[in-house]
């Protein structure tokens, strides 16, 4: 069975992997996972991926992130766009996060990047989804 929507179900997997305090989750590999865990990893939220070439669709696999007393780094982290209500902004009028605190990641034309980066380039797009 297929299902309908990937993206939401990574962030459930980093989600549950974090409250359960595992040192990594694994997931199907897709493109756009690939580059949401690149944009985790750009922004400090997770330790490191890794895409492990097996079967035919390959694997994701994404070490999560703790700090010095095994608190967690990632204390939410949501979906925006939904398949059935897909969510689009202008570059003004993207939200901030947790009053900057947090991130948003959007898919734009440059591919995907965060909110601060849209907006200095200048770009809109699909958010994806909201981590802080």
């Amino acid at each position: 069975m297929s299902m309908s929507d990937p993206l939401a179900d990574m962030l459930t997997r980093i989600r549950n992997g974090v409250k359960a305090r595992f040192a990594s989750v694994e997931m199907p590999l897709s493109k756009t996972k690939v580059n949401v865990a690149r944009v985790l990893k750009e922004e400090g939220y997770i330790t490191d991926y890794q895409i492990i070439e097996q079967g035919v669709q390959g694997t994701l696999k994404i070490d999560l992130k703790y700090g010095p007393n095994n608190e967690t780094v990632i204390t939410g982290i949501q979906r925006i766009s939904k398949p059935g209500l897909r969510q689009y902004s202008k570059s003004d009028r993207i939200p901030k996060i947790m009053s900057g605190l947090g991130v948003c990641i959007l898919s734009t034309s440059a591919g995907v990047i965060t909110d601060r980066e849209a907006r200095t380039r200048n770009i809109g797009g699909e958010l994806l989804c909201q981590v802080w």
